[in-house]
């Protein structure tokens, strides 16, 4: 590998794009260009407010852009399913999917509504219960369907004993976990297209280290203030060693809507922690195919959604 992925993004007049988290950062950066290149941009958003506020500074940027909002609360499996039945009711194809949406590193363990370790419940099984629940729609727009991993998931693995961390809790590795899972979910999601002839595309992306607010003061999941992590990667992309929030939602952008985003394939900036984007190899804790089909059954399990038959 290790050529430089183009850029350039194609004509998108009458396609539909989901981009989920793009009411801050890496995902309004997404969803703006996907806007600017014709889509109509769907953003589901847990904060109304913040929403609106991100869909209209889309507006400003792009006269004319059709941007809505949907709530969404990746923490709610009954909130994952609401969005599911509004989309169905309407009942349009989605042509891009975005699973861009995260949390990361809360300062003590906290779980979703469902019970769910809230890092690996948000960032993998909300937007897993996502997915499948819009996949007739995926499938009706052979849609294109990015999901947002991290550099994290490059040390990562899956603590099969402990899905949930329970007994034992890690933030670090939890978080590890969550973004492993993102990718391995991914890997399968495009296996299982191409035997079944879904017309599905599934890749992967990672934005290296830019200055987004996972890491920033944030008093609903107990950070007050940013973190010492946050304010160095600050440091770090006003040098020119870490990405800025620009650069680090490219790999995404290309991997959702550019022409050479073939299927199980993964986008990130050519420096791991910043630069232009390009294809990479699989991390290693990524390459097990026997990992990705266990995930998927583990998480129709803890989901209780499945393929319809």
């Amino acid at each position: 590998m290790g050529r430089t992925a183009h850029t350039s993004i194609p004509d998108l007049t009458g396609k539909i794009a989901v981009v989920t988290g793009a009411s801050d950062g890496i995902g309004t950066v997404i969803a703006t260009q996907l806007a600017r290149s014709g889509a109509e941009v769907v953003m589901p958003v847990r904060s109304a407010t913040k929403g609106e506020r991100a869909a209209e500074s889309i507006r400003v940027a792009v006269p004319g852009a059709k941007v809505t909002t949907r709530a969404l609360d990746l923490s709610s499996l009954q909130s994952v399913s609401a969005l599911v039945n509004d989309f169905s009711s309407d009942g349009r194809a989605i042509d891009i999917l975005v699973n861009n949406a995260g949390v990361m590193q809360p300062p003590a363990r906290q779980v979703t509504q469902d019970g769910f370790e809230l890092q690996f419940g948000t960032n993998h099984l909300g937007h897993f219960a996502l997915t499948l629940g819009l996949l007739p729609l995926l499938r009706k727009g052979h849609a294109r369907v990015t999901h947002q991993t991290s550099i994290a998931a490059r040390s990562g693995t899956i603590n099969w004993d402990d899905l949930n961390w329970e007994r034992s809790y890690d933030v670090m590795k939890a978080y590890s976990q969550s973004k492993l899972a993102v990718a391995l979910f991914a890997r399968e999601l495009e296996a299982r297209s191409r035997a079944g002839g879904w017309g599905i595309t599934s890749n992967i992306a990672h934005p290296g280290v830019s200055p987004t607010n996972l890491l920033a003061a944030q008093p609903g999941l107990g950070r007050p203030k940013d973190s010492g992590s946050r304010r160095l990667i600050g440091v770090l992309a006003r040098v020119g060693i870490a990405g800025t929030v620009d650069s680090a939602a490219q790999p995404g952008l290309i991997a959702a809507a550019c022409s050479d985003a073939g299927g199980d394939q993964f986008f990130g900036p050519k420096r791991l922690i910043g630069g232009p984007p390009t294809e990479v190899d699989m991390w290693k804790p990524m390459s097990s195919m026997d990992d990705a089909r266990r995930l998927w059954e583990a998480s129709e399990q803890l989901t209780g959604v499945r393929l319809s038959s």
